[in-house]
Formats: C-alpha cells, sequence, structure tokens
C-alpha cells in the first residue's frame, strides 16, 4: 500500500490508519501489552482450538505503508493462536472502475507475497480443509476479503478473476452508496440494485461468502432474503444495545441466523457510544447476540490487527487526523471522535482472543459455547458459503 493510496479517500479502513500510524512510529509493542497480557485471564482450551478473527489481520508494530511485515508482526501473529484472520483487500469507497482493479490486484498480490515471505507462519486461505490444515501446522490462515463491491461494481465478470487469485468473502457495499446498493450510512436506504441482486447471484454461485456488515438495512434485508447460502456480519454490534448504523438490529441478527448464518462481534468504539471500548463492552454485545441470535449465530471480527497499540502524543495526532480525513472523504461514521480508539486496554494483547475466553468462562460461558464463538461457528458458515455448485 503506498503512501499515495493511503491517502486516497476510499483507502481510509482501519488497516490504512495502522498503517499510516505505525509510519509515524506510533504504535509499537511495548511492555506495557506485554504486561498485561501476564495477568489476562486464559482458557485451557484456547491452543487446541479453531480460532478465527472474522476481520482483522497481520499488522501494525513498526509497519510502515508499502513495506513488509515485520518480525515484531510475524512474532505477534504467530503467538496469537489464530488458525485463520480475514483480511481486507483494497479499495474501500468510491473509486475508479479501472483504478479499483488495479488496487485490489496490487493488494491481493501484495499479500501472496507476505504469505510466501513467511510461510512457516502464514498461509492463504481458499477452502475449510485450508483452515484446518493451518492450524494442524500451527500457522495463521489468511483469508482474503473485500469490504465494497468498487472494484466488480461494473463487471461482474471481475468476481471470477478475484476468485481464482483467492477471494472468499465479500461485502456489497461499504458505509456509503455504489453501484450494488446502499451503505448503512445512506439516509434513503434504498436496498440492493438490480446490479446488487445479480452480484448476490454470483457471489452464491462462486462460493463467496456474502458479508453485510457495512450494509444498509434494505440492503442486508434484500441479500438475506436473496441468497440462497448462509450469510454473515463479520465485523458489527448490536444496535439493540447501542443504536449505531454500524450495529445490527435484533431483527437483522434473528434473519441472518435463519439463513444459517453468522454475526461476528468488534472491538469498535460503536459498541460504547463513540468512547475507547472496553472488554465489557464486548462481553455484553456477545452475549446479547447470543440471547438474541442464539449460540450456534455469534462469533468475532475484531476489525483489528493483531500487534498491540500504545498510546503516545504520535498516535494520538495521527488518529485525530484519520477520524478527520474520514469525516471529510464522507465515509466516516456517527460515533468516530478523536478519542474513540480502535481496541480496548484489556484485549491489548496478540492472544486477546484468548483473554475473552477465559472472561467468558468466569462469566459461566461453556467451553462448547466458547469454542464455537472463538471458531467454529464461522468454520461452519464458510463451509457452507464456498460450497461449489453441482
Amino acid at each position: 500500500m503506498s503512501n499515495a493510496r493511503a491517502r486516497h479517500p476510499g483507502a481510509f479502513s482501519r488497516r490504512s490508519v495502522l498503517l499510516a500510524l505505525a509510519s509515524a512510529g506510533a504504535i509499537q509493542a511495548t511492555g506495557f501489552s506485554r504486561a498485561w497480557a501476564q495477568d489476562a485471564p486464559t482458557w485451557r482450551r484456547y491452543d487446541s482450538s479453531i480460532v478465527i478473527d472474522g476481520l482483522g489481520g497481520p499488522g501494525g508494530g513498526d509497519q510502515q505503508p508499502n513495506t513488509p511485515l515485520t518480525a515484531a508482526n510475524i512474532a505477534h501473529t504467530k503467538s496469537s493462536g489464530l488458525a485463520c484472520t480475514h483480511i481486507t483487500l483494497m479499495p474501500v469507497g468510491t473509486t475508479p472502475p479501472d483504478t479499483a482493479f488495479r488496487m485490489a490486484m496490487s493488494d491481493m498480490s501484495m499479500w501472496q507475497r507476505e504469505i510466501d515471505a513467511h510461510a512457516d507462519v502464514l498461509t492463504q486461505v481458499r477452502s475449510v480443509d485450508d483452515i484446518l490444515a493451518a492450524k494442524q501446522a500451527g500457522k495463521t490462515g489468511i483469508l482474503f476479503g473485500f469490504q465494497d463491491g468498487v472494484a466488480f461494481e461494473t463487471d461482474l465478470s471481475n468476481l471470477e478473476v478475484y476468485y481464482r487469485g483467492g477471494l472468499r468473502v465479500v461485502q456489497p457495499t461499504y458505509n456509503r452508496r455504489n453501484l450494488l446498493g446502499d451503505g448503512c450510512l445512506e439516509p434513503a436506504n434504498a436496498g440492493l440494485s438490480r446490479a446488487g441482486v445479480e452480484a448476490i447471484e454470483r457471489l452464491n454461485d462462486l462460493g463467496i461468502l456474502v458479508d453485510l456488515s457495512h450494509c444498509g438495512r434494505q440492503t442486508a434485508a434484500d441479500a438475506i432474503r436473496l441468497s440462497k447460502r448462509p450469510v454473515a456480519f463479520t465485523h458489527t454490534g448490536c444496535a439493540g444495545l447501542i443504536d449505531h448504523p454500524r450495529n445490527r438490529t435484533d431483527e437483522e441478527l434473528r434473519a441472518a441466523a435463519n439463513k444459517g448464518g453468522v454475526a461476528g462481534m468488534y472491538i469498535m468504539p460503536f459498541l460504547s457510544n463513540g468512547r475507547q471500548p472496553t472488554a465489557d463492552d464486548v462481553l455484553r454485545h456477545i452475549e446479547h447476540a447470543i440471547k438474541v441470535a442464539g449460540e450456534d449465530h455469534v462469533s468475532i471480527g475484531t476489525d483489528g490487527s493483531i500487534s498491540p497499540t500504545e498510546i503516545t502524543p504520535e498516535f494520538q495526532a495521527q488518529f485525530a487526523q484519520f477520524v478527520n480525513e474520514r469525516r471529510a472523504a464522507g465515509i466516516g461514521a456517527p460515533g468516530e471522535t478523536e478519542q474513540g480508539y480502535l481496541f480496548a486496554a484489556e484485549l491489548n494483547t496478540p492472544r486477546r482472543f484468548e483473554t475473552l475466553a477465559g472472561m467468558l468462562s468466569s462469566r459461566g460461558h461453556g467451553d462448547a459455547r466458547i469454542e464455537k464463538i472463538l471458531g467454529q461457528n464461522l468454520l461452519r458458515v464458510f463451509g457452507e458459503a464456498w460450497k461449489k455448485t453441482a
């Protein structure tokens, strides 16, 4: 990812801000994080469980834009216990078709180079068997996804090109409207367009999971109704607790569950009315989703990077710039504030999933339920969504 791309309005994603902050020396693996990790709750079945981050990925540390993952990034990934993490390929946001295609192919190639360069820790995921093999080998599988349909909205045949490169998860829209439908910040809430309907059909036929995390309410409802396979909200929260356009209503959580899908809870300020979230915020949303949708339909999608973060003056300045740039580009969401940092202090460790598992266990959740939430539910949905058509 070049510096020019990081400045492009379509690139103001979670990954781009972490890269930008890292380039300023604001994100570090520190003794602060290690000290917390020493005292963090553990869970005895963590190392034997399939753990999947529904949206996240290697990064942070001292990584800079368009540079390889660092030794620290790789060490954090290796220690994380993740069998798979779903990463976002650019672009995100309004982008001319030719530029969008080039950006998507460039990002895909970059990640494939990273996987090849760190084959002892990373491996590419194209199937459920790849996730199981990654777990067996002690590696982390990298799963390619789009958070916006702009890379194929004018030519659905491009989906086949991306599929051959390993694309297995797609959001039709990000926060704003595109040619496929309305995102969650569009006041018209118009739902899927004709092109969007065709895109859902094509995704089903190819065996690509339909992700509705940033879609508008009607777009999500249309996609759930039309999809012949399970769908997912890979990274979201519960609107029943915090009314926010990025969180999903109880009705939406039930609809996805009735389709056989899953809703992954993120670690974002949208869980907490714009302030930096806490582990308790995350747990409240997980427990609400279980109550509404059932334990077979809840997962975790952190929407963050594996490496830990330290708040420094440089971090604060760069984060404020990131928030203001997203706001100026028209893709920022309500509740994106200069103090609403995108991580929870108690979960600021590469093994944050283990910390959450320990906390869930201490609150009375059984081992079988915790295993489902950590990864088994997503593994099932991936298997059903990626199944080849006859």
